[in-house]
Order: structure tokens, then C-alpha cells, then sequence
């Protein structure tokens, strides 16, 4: 039997606990963490690009994988990302016919 006199303190001790755990685990969801673009206009509410299809040459490979450093362009980069998470990300390619 819990002495009455231990029931408050034992009550505060798990709100608290449990205050802690919601703090750390709301937190960690919402870490920032999980983005893709890392290192891209970061300054801007969302990174947009439009090409005018004429002023492109007969062949264009656009980054879809954020890791470009070379964006909007494709570098190749993609191909270490997909070794390192098991990815199978590739560019976009838009070619003249």
C-alpha cells in the first residue's frame, strides 16, 4: 500500500517525466533533420526554377535529389546518395527532338 504522504510527490515526479518525454519527443519530430534541401536557397519559403524551353540546348539534366552542387543542374551527385541511403532517386531529362 502507497503512503498517502508519497502520493503527491510520486504524481508531480511522473507528470513532470512525462512533460520531459513530450518536450524531447515533439522536438525530435520536428527536427529539421529530415529535409532535402539542405544547402539551396534556404533563405526562400520554397526554391522554384523555370526555363523557357528554347534557351535550353538539345539536352538538359535537372537535380532531383537536392545534393546538386551544380542546382537546378544534375552533377551526379544522386549516385551517392542512393549507395548511402538505398535511394533509387535519378535526374529529370528533357531533350529536343
Amino acid at each position: 500500500m502507497i503512503c498517502y504522504e508519497v502520493l503527491p510527490w510520486l504524481t508531480t515526479a511522473i507528470a513532470v517525466c512525462y512533460g520531459i518525454y513530450l518536450t524531447y519527443k515533439t522536438s525530435s519530430c520536428c527536427d529539421r533533420k529530415d529535409k532535402v534541401n539542405r544547402q539551396i536557397d534556404l533563405d526562400n519559403s520554397k526554391v522554384v526554377h523555370s526555363f523557357d524551353i528554347e534557351d535550353l540546348d538539345e539536352k538538359a539534366v535537372f537535380c532531383r535529389c537536392w545534393k546538386s552542387t551544380k542546382f537546378p543542374y544534375c552533377d551526379g551527385s544522386h549516385n551517392k546518395h542512393n549507395e548511402s541511403t538505398g535511394d533509387n532517386v535519378g535526374p529529370l531529362i528533357i531533350q529536343k527532338k
